[in-house]
């Protein structure tokens, strides 16, 4: 957990440090939705985006929403299939908040391209 915020209230992904989390306030769940996702497909080059929905059931920590924002936003360049996608987030934000990767869900909505919707879910 961050003393201090890196991103929060500082313009730009320079002040990325990764994964921010807060001490929880006592919330039993939380849903966090973001459109602005984009990887890379790793065959074509094209880029996938996503509809990204990540839910968790906190312990002692929350996450800090602008850290996942530029989180999310890493991936712009990196090549990686939704299914995988889904499993690397979950997994680095249970990291982040301390808990097993079973108290983490994630689900990508690849946006249709070539006709094709995918919904990959952990």
């Amino acid at each position: 957990m961050a003393e201090e915020f890196v991103a929060l209230g500082h313009a730009g992904s320079e002040n990325y440090a990764g994964l921010e989390t807060f001490p929880n306030p006592g919330v039993a769940l939380v849903e966090m939705t973001s459109d602005e996702l984009v990887a890379m497909c790793p065959i074509t080059n094209q880029p996938d985006m996503y509809v990204a929905t990540i839910e968790y059931e906190p312990d002692k920590l929350c996450l800090e929403s602008k850290s996942l924002k530029l989180y999310l936003a890493s991936f712009r360049n990196e090549g990686a299939f939704c299914e995988a996608l889904a499993v690397r987030i979950r997994d680095d934000v249970a990291q982040a908040l301390e808990l097993p990767a079973e108290r983490v869900s994630v689900a990508l909505q690849q946006k249709a391209r070539g006709g094709i919707t995918i919904v990959a879910s952990t």
